[in-house]
């Protein structure tokens, strides 16, 4: 098998040069699409890099461009990898191996993040506050590392969204579980403030950014393992509902049997979309956390805390069942989306997207092998 690996970059960073370095010994061919980079800076860096460029003249979005790559792509197994995002030398070799099973379609490894966080635990007996129904710690108006604050980007089990009331900003801890503050460099010597206060002591830690992907009954898409600490419980291949567009490998006779990304979708879900159909088409979503892949996360995009990452996704996410799913959920998911949840332009994306993703849904039904409803049993609300 010939491999080729597809990198599209929107804005490059110091990122770029060693994610290409990482699948250079790996690949037989690299191709970078650039995607309307400022001053065509990504198209210079994977020249340097000996990668093949195209570059368009304006952002595309991420499921065109990784489409544009894929048609470019020379090898027998394709492979997609962010921008943002390190290859280790075990993520090709393990993922071939495991395309050698005709049954599987897709190989995601373990993606783990490339910061080091600090650990925080607080001892807070958790209670309920009337009108929400969730275990409530404290509220946290403040993290902040050596003075930067870092309210937006701690993560973990233990801490809730971020909340607001005009400039006012909070999140709320669920009681004494942990959660993480990325740090710099590998810890030593920071100085860790929560509400103004010295954090209590903790460790450093690696984090997981996901270890394949699952399906709530909602039909909302999540990592698995996201923000957790990499101890070894995701250290076992299994099957998943989904693997991240972030390190993703297939052959390019699934690929083309199967159809490329939702372009339409522009960015988010577009990954999720594709696993869905692979499952309607009897086929199955590995995990294999023999390769992993260090993930920097959201380094062009902005990252969740971004309206217009929320809108996306809430559209595509919406468009996914459409296209997927059994069809009395499609009728509930739609009613859904123009009488609740997030707005901001989501219902006006999803009803200019509805018609094409009801003809696509009668299109991509001829190739269905399992029925929705057997697909949605097996995984929505699966646990690993």
């Amino acid at each position: 098998m010939t491999v080729s690996v597809v990198v599209v970059s929107y804005r490059p960073g110091a990122w770029l040069g060693p994610c290409l370095a990482s699948v250079a010994g790996q690949a037989d061919q690299v191709v970078l699409i650039d995607n309307g980079s400022e001053d065509a800076a990504a198209s210079r860096i994977g020249r340097e890099a000996g990668a093949t460029v195209v570059r368009c003249p304006v952002n595309t979005g991420f499921a065109p461009a990784v489409n544009l790559g894929t048609g470019i792509a020379k090898g027998t197994v394709l492979a997609l990898l962010n921008d943002d995002a390190v290859a280790t030398p075990s993520w090709l070799p393990s993922a071939e191996r495991a395309l050698e099973d005709p049954s599987i379609a897709v190989v995601g490894p373990k993606i783990v993040l490339s910061a080091r966080f600090r650990e925080v635990v607080l001892d807070d007996q958790p209670w309920v506050a009337p009108g929400d129904g969730r275990p409530l710690g404290r509220q946290v108006r403040s993290v902040r590392v050596d003075g930067i604050e870092m309210l937006e980007v701690a993560s973990g089990p233990g801490l809730y969204r971020l909340e607001h009331d005009g400039d006012d900003r909070w999140r709320w801890t669920s009681g004494p579980e942990p959660w993480y503050v990325p740090l710099t460099g590998d810890g030593e010597g920071t100085k860790l403030v929560i509400n103004g206060r010295p954090a209590p002591p903790g460790r450093v830690v690696r984090l997981l950014n996901g270890a394949g992907a699952f399906l709530d009954k909602r039909g909302y898409a999540g990592d698995i393992g996201a923000d957790t600490r990499d101890d070894g419980r995701f250290d076992e291949p299994s099957e998943r509902f989904a693997v991240s567009g972030a390190a993703f490998v297939t052959r390019r006779g699934t690929w083309r049997r199967l159809g490329p990304f939702a372009r339409r979708y522009f960015a988010y879900y577009e990954d999720i979309d594709w696993c869905w159909r692979a499952h309607l088409a009897g086929m199955k979503v590995w995990y294999d956390p023999a390769g992993t892949v260090v993930h920097r996360r959201s380094a062009s995009s902005g990252g969740e805390h971004e309206p217009w990452v929320r809108v996306m996704a809430e559209r595509n996410r919406t468009l996914s069942m459409v296209r997927n799913g059994p069809s009395r959920l499609v009728l509930d998911a739609l009613r859904q989306r123009l009488s609740e949840g997030p707005d901001g332009g989501v219902r006006a994306g999803t009803a200019a997207l509805l018609p094409w993703a009801l003809a696509t849904r009668a299109r991509l039904s001829r190739q269905w092998t399992v029925r929705p409803q057997d697909v949605w049993d097996r995984w929505a609300g699966w646990e690993p």
